[in-house]
């Protein structure tokens, strides 16, 4: 009985007071860290190559995935998986802060052994500094061959900006209490047997499955600096993706992605199945809708595709590292304390949010892939461009990091993204907003406006080369004519140059609503979300999308078969 009361002690007060438990009395791998630890030292004080710099910095990343996949289609599974991997990367920079080896617009210093570098899931502390000194050693190679041409470059280069490599930054000690993946898969396989089944009820679809996955990632961060964590991500996903074909021969493709923290915020299996079936009906009356000619048109854009065309058309251009690259377009480079966007509108990143109306955004996290603290970032005031998303890479007068240096397995971090937020001053419910975009509609005589609901993803180009913009795929769109009266349309897409799109809102609702998903940049796959509101654009730009055409299938599904 005692024993008993002890651990219930125990467990209160590392629940009301973690800080009081020593790391390794909250977790049960710190050996981990300590083998990072100990090879760090060791490599800190020992690596260096007669007659050349010993390194100033390093740094050792190490993300320890546990996942589970199970797909299935019309009431069978398809696939079921599980694997774990620990994937490491490695830093190592030499020189010194002002001027190291790492490359202009590029924020990592090491180069990875491979593309990315496996360590021993085993917790064995040999192992894992094997591996460790193995790239190590790889990568201050590496370093000093990048440090020395870096130098040779110089000589002919002009340089016209001066600001240091590689910012300085305090240290930092966290630990996340351990948490574990609670996850059945042959529970999840039977449900997913019977959500799936739903689609065996629509002959019109052509292709159709449901995914549930659940993975935990616990990833260990040490540096020379004296940082030092561990950081616990478990993320619960439901995707659904159905595909039908139009009479005119036009594949449609619709989705839902669903997004839990815990498992106990997951739906029922009725209630994933009730998503389902939403899914596939809205999929299906895009089969009748009108074909849409391109057009420029007064638009509303709802929270979802108006958090999508800010984070394309805004988002990426606000990263650190586009602005020193000279292969980027550096729109918004010379631009701090002007006006880059319309007076009411405000622009925030913040990693620190954790949930926004009792949703779960995918944005956030406690410190970035760099050991820096995640942190809330005006980027743009009442209209005015204020500040940057910033990694270690300083850029002209920005020279330290707010914490949002990021990559995925094996990559180099630089700044991007997290929760993105879109704050209004002119805000209007959203009948209200209806009622402008009928005005606006009049005012211009158009024969009509547009409201965009769902959109699908978006794509951005920021570089010198080629022309500044970005265009994003509506899934579903109405056509509103001048009483009111709405259409389902498709076949468009989304096209626009930022600084000229974003400066046709004229005006918002007050319906702030979140998009969570994954982002893909030269970093790599990052989770982020954008919470928006719907938004009022007195002129956008559509085209019709491109793709092949094919007769639909000649037979029905076997499961619609008289004969069967």
């Amino acid at each position: 009985m005692k024993l008993k009361m002890s651990f219930i002690l125990l467990l209160s007060l590392n629940l009301i007071f973690p800080s009081l438990l020593k790391p390794e009395e909250r977790r049960s791998d710190t050996v981990v860290i300590k083998a990072m630890e100990e090879e760090l030292k060791r490599s800190w004080e020992k690596l260096r190559l007669d007659g050349y710099e010993s390194p100033f910095f390093i740094s050792y990343q190490i993300k320890d995935n546990t996942y589970y996949s199970i797909k299935g289609k019309y009431g069978a599974i398809v696939s079921s998986d599980n694997n774990r991997a620990r994937r490491l990367f490695v830093d190592v920079r030499v020189g010194n802060y002002d001027f190291d080896n790492s490359i202009r617009g590029k924020s990592g210093g090491g180069v990875p052994f491979y593309d990315a570098s496996y360590a021993p899931i085993d917790n064995n502390i040999d192992a894992i500094r094997t591996v460790l000194w193995q790239v190590t050693d790889y990568t201050y190679k590496q370093a000093l061959t990048q440090y020395f041409n870096k130098k040779a470059s110089n000589v002919q280069k002009v340089k016209d900006e001066n600001f240091p490599s590689f910012s300085q930054e305090e240290a930092y000690t966290y630990y996340d209490p351990d948490v574990s993946l609670v996850f059945d898969p042959k529970e999840w396989e039977d449900k997913i047997r019977q959500v799936s089944a739903v689609y065996k009820d629509y002959k019109e679809l052509m292709d159709a499955d449901v995914n549930i996955m659940a993975q935990k990632e616990t990833t260990y961060f040490v540096n020379t600096e004296g940082t030092r964590y561990i950081i616990d991500e478990i993320l619960y996903s439901i995707n659904a993706d159905v595909m039908t074909r139009a009479e005119d021969g036009k594949v449609l493709r619709n989705y839902r992605s669903l997004y839990y923290r815990l498992p106990k915020d997951i739906p029922s299996t009725e209630g994933i199945k009730s998503i389902i079936r939403e899914l596939v009906e809205e999929t299906l009356r895009l089969r009748k809708a009108e074909v849409l000619n391109p057009v420029n048109v007064p638009a509303i854009l709802e929270p979802e595709a108006a958090g999508i065309m800010f984070h394309e058309a805004v988002g990426h251009r606000l990263e650190g590292e586009r602005q020193i690259d000279d292969k980027d377009g550096q729109t918004f480079k010379q631009k701090i304390g002007e006006k880059i966007i319309p007076p009411f509108l405000s622009i925030i990143d913040d990693s620190t949010m954790r949930n926004f109306n009792n949703i779960n955004l995918l944005g956030y996290y406690p410190f970035d892939d760099q050991g820096v603290p995640g942190q809330r970032v005006v980027l743009a005031e009442n209209g005015i461009l204020k500040s940057f998303l910033l990694s270690r890479t300083p850029i002209n007068g920005f020279y330290k990091s707010n914490g949002h240096g990021r990559a995925s397995y094996g990559k180099p971090p630089m700044a991007r993204m997290s929760n993105l937020v879109i704050k209004s001053n002119n805000e209007y419910t959203r009948e209200k907003l209806k009622e402008l975009l009928l005005e606006e509609i009049r005012r211009q005589n158009k024969p009509f406006g547009l409201i965009i609901k769902k959109m699908m993803g978006g794509e951005t180009n920021t570089s010198s080369y080629n022309f500044q913009a970005f265009k994003a795929t509506p899934l579903i769109v109405y056509k509103v004519d001048p009483t009111g009266k709405e259409t389902l349309v498709r076949d468009v897409e989304i096209v626009g140059t930022p600084l000229i799109s974003i400066n046709k809102i004229i005006a918002t609702a007050n319906d702030y609503d979140v998009f969570n998903g994954f982002c893909g940049a030269e970093s790599g796959y990052v989770s982020v979300s954008a919470i928006a509101p719907s938004v009022l654009l007195s002129e956008i730009e559509l085209q019709r999308t491109s793709e092949e055409k094919e007769k639909p299938p000649l037979l029905p599904p076997p499961f619609f078969d008289g004969n069967r």
